[in-house]
C-alpha cells in the first residue's frame, strides 16, 4: 500500500503550468509542503520540506486557493523517479503525488497568521510569545 499523509504549510506559491494532452490542457501544479518533525535534537532542521505534485483538478485547486503560508493536510501517494540532467548527471526525485487536499484552519485565522507571521505577531526569535505588560498575574494558567 502506498499512502501519504502530510500536514504543513506551503513554502511559496504554487508553481502551475500546463501540459497539452489529448482531451486538451492539464494544469500541473508544484509546491513545498513544510512539515514539522514531532521530535527534534538540538541543532536539527525542525521540518521536513516535501515536494508535492497536482494534476488535473488538484493541480486547479492548488492554483487558485494555495499560496505561501496556507496551512493543508495533503493526501496521495509517494513517487520516486529520475533523469539525467544536462550535465549527464542521475538525479533521484521523491515527490508526495497528491489526491486530495484539505484546509486545516479557517480563513481568518490563515490571514490573521499571515499578517502576523507564522507564530504571532508578538513572537520574538527564540519562539516564546510576548507576555504584555497589562496582564494581570491571576490572568495567567501558572504561578
Amino acid at each position: 500500500m502506498n499512502r501519504v499523509i502530510l500536514c504543513g504549510r506551503l513554502t511559496r506559491d504554487p508553481e502551475i503550468r500546463y501540459s497539452q494532452t489529448v482531451n486538451g490542457s492539464m494544469a500541473v501544479a508544484r509546491y513545498t509542503l513544510a512539515v514539522d518533525r514531532a521530535f527534534k535534537k538540538e541543532g536539527e532542521q525542525a521540518a521536513d520540506f516535501i515536494n508535492c505534485i497536482a494534476f488535473g483538478k488538484n493541480g486547479e485547486f492548488a492554483e487558485k486557493y494555495l499560496h505561501q503560508g496556507t496551512k493543508i493536510i495533503v493526501e496521495g501517494r509517494w513517487q520516486t523517479g529520475n533523469y539525467t540532467n544536462k550535465d549527464g548527471q542521475k538525479v533521484y526525485t521523491n515527490d508526495c503525488v497528491v489526491e486530495r487536499h484539505e484546509f486545516c484552519e479557517s480563513r481568518a485565522n490563515q490571514q490573521n497568521n499571515n499578517n502576523n507571521g507564522i507564530m504571532g505577531g508578538n513572537a520574538s526569535s527564540d519562539s516564546f510569545m510576548s507576555i504584555p505588560d497589562n496582564v494581570a498575574d491571576e490572568g495567567l494558567p501558572f504561578n
